[in-house]
């Protein structure tokens, strides 16, 4: 017989910060994180490829990357490394914009209360990175077109790092920084959409704006078909990337679009279903090539001393091993503090800071808004490069080592919201509210006893000693 559904025990954690996850959100969390953290190991494969081919035949990789493809007639005469940048990352955002869409109906941001603390943690995350660059650069007469690079973070970076080091982080945590990364990418998108839009084509806005209002219709009608929207969504981004503005936009703003609750007879909704789909080719393969042709970066000892001595290439550095840190620390106490909300008692406030360091990872979208901020100078596009390169590594390292610092209690924490004794499928601690849960629990152990009673007879034990209750 089916176990009756668990109740959502989480009326003892309405006002804790990291607190348990419902079930739904724990399970979705899980299969989204598992797509991420492969594409992760990818991304950190395709970045390792990236440098090796650029430092050993840095001729040939030059040629591959430089390469254009494409209808000029169209506006499309694009180098390879323009595609990844300007076409796959298109997939990356609209992945995000479906992110964001399901956080904001139906995730950790729906509830205004719950969501100003993750959203607070976020912002001064972004502002305390690019405050940080631009001391530096203020104090070193550096260019400031580079704010918002270490603004960044980069979800499948992180927990690529977390597989690579052995460390599973609670459900808990893992849910907080992957709140922080979609808040992240909304507000980086925003970034990329405000300061790096060049001249507008006002004709070719205005098509983009048409096609997604057509997509729009054609959602809310209900069509369905993948050969109406691939096509729809090919022209949608062609016009947006003429138009001026970011052609990523185009891909967040579809991504916004789609349906993320649920209706009578629906197990998923349109939106997880999509995404479902499109995650690892967003993981698996955008995101990885986009890595391939774009950190390709000379790593020699001139270069990197470089980093540390140019205030361009050092406030980049800095703005994501220590600002990124210190603000999504900051941010998460002052929230905690003065909306009451209490700390999980299973964790600790170290363990707030080290994912805080590890959000220090900025790669993907920092490279990408490096090459927009720096687009006219190629030598300090690819300096700018090497130091992201740099500053995730050191963020990488140190949240490393203040994760393993803690890596037992985590085991245990894992372990305890993963027992499953009664093998029904639903982790046990979510059933301690279930009367069922505890009658099965005790026909188990019943089964349990009458067999260690029947080996104890075996091994030559009494009748009545081993009858005997314990």
């Amino acid at each position: 017989m089916a176990a009756p559904a668990p109740t959502d025990d989480r009326k003892h954690d309405d006002r804790r910060f990291l607190g348990r996850l419902s079930l739904p959100e724990r399970r979705y969390l899980a299969d989204a994180l598992r797509t991420e953290t492969l594409g992760g190991v990818l991304l950190l494969v395709a970045a390792v490829a990236a440098l090796v081919w650029a430092n050993t035949l840095s001729g040939s990789y030059e040629a591959v990357s430089d390469f254009h493809i494409g209808p000029a007639a169209l506006g499309l005469d694009l180098s390879i490394q323009h595609w990844a940048a300007d076409g796959l990352l298109a997939i990356f955002f609209f992945v995000a914009g479906i992110e964001l869409k399901r956080e904001l109906v139906a995730g950790e941001l729906r509830d205004p209360r719950a969501a100003a603390l993750p959203v607070v943690a976020a912002l001064c995350g972004m502002a305390a990175p690019a405050l940080v660059y631009v001391l530096v650069n203020a104090l070193g007469n550096g260019s400031m077109d580079g704010w918002a690079v270490p603004t960044a973070t980069d979800i499948a970076f992180a927990l690529a790092v977390l597989a690579v080091i052995g460390t599973s982080l609670p459900s808990a945590l893992r849910a907080f920084l992957l709140t922080l990364a979609v808040v992240d990418d909304l507000f980086a998108i925003l970034i990329i959409a405000i300061f790096f839009t060049s001249d507008l084509n006002f004709a070719a806005l205005g098509g983009a704006v048409a096609g997604l209002v057509l997509f729009w219709l054609l959602l809310r009608k209900g069509v369905r078909g993948w050969y109406v929207y691939v096509p729809l969504a090919l022209v949608i981004w062609a016009l947006m990337y003429n138009s001026g503005v970011h052609a990523t936009i185009a891909g967040v703003s579809m991504g916004l679009m789609l349906r993320c609750t649920t209706r009578d007879g629906e197990q998923h909704s349109p939106g997880e279903h999509i995404e479902h789909l499109v995650r690892p080719i967003s993981a698996g393969l955008a995101v990885p090539l986009f890595a391939l042709f774009s950190a390709g970066v000379s790593v020699s000892g001139g270069a990197i001393g470089n980093v540390f001595t140019q205030p361009v290439t050092l406030g980049v550095v800095l703005g994501l091993v220590v600002g990124k840190a210190v603000g999504i620390f900051g941010g998460t106490w002052l929230a905690a503090r003065f909306t009451r909300a209490e700390l999980n008692p299973d964790l600790a406030w170290p363990d707030v800071f080290a994912v805080a360091s590890l959000a220090g990872i900025g790669f993907t979208v920092s490279l990408l808004i490096g090459e927009l901020a720096f687009a006219g100078d190629a030598d300090l596009t690819d300096e700018v490069k090497a130091a992201v390169l740099m500053g995730s590594l050191i963020a990488a390292v140190l949240a490393s080592v203040l994760l393993k610092l803690r890596v037992r209690r985590y085991q245990s924490l894992v372990a305890a919201e993963e027992r499953d004794d009664d093998e029904d499928g639903i982790p046990d601690i979510y059933e301690e509210d279930n009367p069922a849960y505890h009658l099965r629990m005790a026909e188990i152990h019943e089964r349990k006893a009458a067999e260690h009673r029947e080996r104890a007879q075996l091994a030559g034990a009494p009748r009545d000693e081993a009858d005997r209750p314990a």
